[in-house]
């Protein structure tokens, strides 16, 4: 709570530059699927290659973590407890969502947009993989959508929840990367990263248009929101606060 707190007390100056660099950094995560997915689709088969990446998405969120940078995700549990516990306001939360989710997204259309362009001139990516990294984001219903991105913004809560309260570096790598890689082995769409991923496939092809982009940044953000507010923040600080008062 105290963590949340102090992030809510941050200047938005601050935040926004750690909330760029956190969309920057993230993006590392989809430039090695995208490398892998060139390097390898055809010669791995579709379980190892799928599990593979899903371990390699982990890495732009090892640095975002360790780095200690602003991703949403985290905030939508972290910051929510001081706002439950009364000692910030709902303006408050407002603010540091809002600066931090815009210059996650800003930092990693950024990122995507390098991808696109130096990727494949630098022969690391085919073209190809673009539109194959950002489909399975795109190509289900709302319904199901929605429900993929509670179960990424719920697993996002429960790291932040749990990172904090884990001492050592090499342990809170292990942590980021096993929750991490749940998410991306899945395919749960995760706002920040997933914003890497599609906007590079919009930018890159033709396969992904604007309709499919806004509509998985949508559902993605405001899935990811409910998972890490109602399933970890309000029920994490119900049973703490609970086993105070008893």
């Amino acid at each position: 709570m105290a963590l949340g707190r102090e992030e809510l007390d941050r200047p938005t100056r601050g935040l926004a530059l750690s909330g760029l660099s956190a969309g920057l950094d993230i993006g590392f995560g989809p430039l090695f699927m995208l490398v892998l997915l060139s390097v390898a689709a055809g010669v791995w088969g579709e379980p190892t290659l799928r599990l593979v990446t899903g371990a390699i998405y982990s890495v732009g969120f090892v640095f975002v973590v360790l780095s200690g940078t602003e991703l949403f995700t985290e905030h939508t549990t972290l910051a929510v407890l001081p706002v439950l516990n009364g000692d910030a306001g709902v303006a408050d939360l407002g603010r540091l969502w809002g600066v931090v989710y815009a210059t996650n997204i800003v930092g990693g259309m950024a990122f995507a947009v390098g991808m696109v362009v130096f990727g494949p001139a630098y022969g690391i990516i085919e073209p190809s993989a673009f539109a194959r990294l950002a489909r399975p984001l795109v190509s289900h219903s709302a319904l199901p959508t929605f429900f993929a991105a509670v179960l990424a913004g719920w697993l996002m809560g429960l790291l932040s929840w749990m990172v904090t309260s884990v001492e050592g570096s090499m342990a809170r790598i292990a942590l980021v990367v096993a929750v991490t890689t749940i998410i991306g082995f899945g395919h749960l769409p995760h706002s920040i990263a997933g914003n890497v991923e599609v906007f590079a496939g919009l930018v890159a092809s033709s396969a992904i248009t604007v309709p499919d982009y806004v509509r998985f940044l949508g559902l993605a953000t405001v899935g990811n929101v409910v998972g890490g507010t109602i399933f970890v923040a309000l029920l994490k600080y119900g049973y703490v606060t609970s086993g105070l008062t008893e």
